[in-house]
């Protein structure tokens, strides 16, 4: 740990800014050639990490060694989030509901599990950006009950607040260039929280508001220099305007059309089977795309770039299913404009079915990397960028 933190004036000053109003330059902002992009946190790249996604004890799932951050640091990356369920490090019950009580219930061999990953992405001089894909009482994804609702009950909320402050603590000592917390994934409403294809609604700002307002108040009780950021309403995709006044960054994705990134992925679509072919650009479905839609899609965030707030896209890619040439091609789109707008990204995900490192595509030429199978030809279209 370091025992001098970043002051919010050494971390400007590292992005290469000297105040908010300042721009990093080097990237204008498309549509006006004269404008540049002032994005005051770095342009971060990287991946997602999913060692801790699932709600199971200790996250389920094939955990992130040192040659994957050893590899991605080798390749010019500086970036990984972590999206964390919170049931993944408690002890409780689990062939029962969770109770409100049981929400408090760490298992410290987990925590110190997390903590131990992100002290090896430091060691690689990644930054971490810590996230709670499953708060308690909300996640876009179903396949757990939760005891509350967290955008309307107090008790969710202390619990939330609690959870977070935990991690701030824990971090306390770790400058903005090393650690940021992401509040909560991809904030929505659902009239049934428990069915997946439930139709999802913004939260309404007053409460989104009153949840992050709370919530960077626990982390800063920790640390007051610590990066806190909050995503987009709306499933990520809406800046949160009622938050602009609370120095807390904000996270987009990269998702956009779903037609492409989530073509045939069962959990996204109610019929896969009937999704029409993807291309890029041109016609799917009864839609025409093309990337002045992506150029339209990130104005509003690359407007709050110039008003000195922060932006990164916190996910972003593509799933298996999608004819590779047109994942690349879509793909590149995407990431030239948020370069061109000074904004970094995360791709879902580093080994997986969105991933660099084994994808399952069936049309995609893998390389053989120490027993994986590399996508060298999205990890070059990455590289040039």
């Amino acid at each position: 740990m370091q025992s001098n933190p970043f002051t919010r004036r050494d971390f400007l000053k590292t992005a290469g800014i000297a105040s908010a109003a300042i721009g990093l330059g080097g990237y204008q902002a498309f549509g006006n050639p004269s404008a540049v992009a002032k994005n005051p946190i770095p342009r971060w790249k990287g991946f997602n990490l999913l060692d801790y996604f699932s709600p199971q004890h200790g996250g389920g799932r094939n955990k992130t060694t040192e040659n994957d951050l050893k590899w991605m640091a080798d390749w010019g990356f500086d970036f990984v989030r972590v999206p964390m369920a919170y049931p993944s490090y408690l002890k409780f019950d689990r062939s029962k509901n969770i109770t409100p009580e049981e929400v408090y219930q760490m298992d410290e061999q987990v925590v110190e599990e997390i903590e131990k990953l992100v002290f090896m992405a430091h060691k690689y001089k990644l930054h971490v950006s810590l996230n709670l894909h499953r708060a308690p009482g909300y996640c876009i994804n179903a396949g757990f009950i939760e005891p509350y609702v967290l955008w309307t009950d107090d008790e969710a909320l202390k619990a939330f607040c609690f959870h977070w402050e935990m991690w701030a603590n824990r971090f306390k000592n770790f400058s903005r260039e090393k650690i940021s917390f992401d509040l909560v994934n991809e904030p929505a409403m659902r009239n049934d929280p428990n069915d997946q294809h439930s139709p999802l609604v913004p939260v309404p700002g007053e409460l989104y508001r009153k949840v992050a307002k709370a919530t960077a108040a626990a982390i800063r009780s920790a640390n007051p220099n610590h990066l806190v950021i909050a995503d987009g309403n709306d499933v990520g995709n809406k800046v949160v305007t009622e938050i602009l006044d609370l120095d807390i960054a904000q996270s987009c994705r990269g998702y956009f059309p779903h037609a492409i990134s989530h073509y045939q992925a069962p959990w996204a679509n109610k019929f896969p089977e009937q999704n029409p072919l993807p291309v890029w650009p041109g016609k799917i479905g009864n839609r025409e795309y093309t990337r002045a839609d992506l150029e339209k899609l990130y104005e509003p965030w690359i407007e709050l770039t110039h008003k000195g707030i922060g932006v990164h896209c916190g996910e972003c890619g593509c799933w298996k299913n999608t004819p590779h040439p047109v994942f690349l091609a879509w793909f590149e789109d995407v990431i030239d404009v948020l370069t061109q707008a000074g904004i970094g990204y995360g791709l879902w995900n580093f080994r997986g079915d969105f991933g660099i490192m084994d994808s399952n595509g069936a049309d995609v030429d893998y390389e053989e990397w120490h027993g994986h199978k590399l996508d060298r030809k999205l990890l070059t279209m990455l590289q040039k960028y």
